[in-house]
């Protein structure tokens, strides 16, 4: 078995997947955003572009369109007034709910191809590389580097 193939069709297949789920016609960046702001609340800008591994400057763009639809709130820093504290809205919440609505395809589709040992160990794999992938590019961003 390729593992590189096998990783490339994977993810070739999870952006076809992504495509037909986008109601409102958001970039994948600002649903990424949108994602991430459920997980973590008040998050600043310098956070939330190491964790997505994006530059300010395309954070700063993908903010300003979901600020303007409504769907993320900002207020000022506290402790640095000279950067916002971002929070999803109920509207970015509503529109996560409906995207997430579509992604039971693909969960159905996963239960429907794989035994639940095969399920269990495909969850327990996927959660390990992501996790090490985003552990990497949050310890490249802290040293100052790229990531190879």
């Amino acid at each position: 078995m390729d593992l590189k193939a096998s990783l490339i069709n994977l993810q070739c297949e999870l952006v076809a997947e992504r495509a037909l789920a986008n109601p409102k016609n958001i970039s994948w960046l600002q649903y990424d955003i949108l994602f991430q702001l459920t997980r973590e609340k008040d998050v600043l800008p310098s956070r939330l572009s190491t964790v997505l591994g994006i530059s300010r400057a395309k954070l700063s763009k993908a903010l300003r369109g979901l600020k303007l639809a409504g769907y993320i709130s900002q207020s000022p820093n506290q402790s640095d007034g000279r950067e916002l504290r971002t929070s999803i809205t109920e509207d970015g919440k509503r529109l996560l709910s409906d995207i997430s609505a579509k992604h039971t395809a693909l969960h159905q589709a996963a239960l429907r191809v794989l035994a639940r040992e095969e399920q269990e160990e495909f969850a327990r794999l996927s959660d390990k590389l992501s996790s090490a992938l985003k552990e990497a590019r949050l310890a490249s961003r802290a040293e100052g580097g790229a990531r190879p």
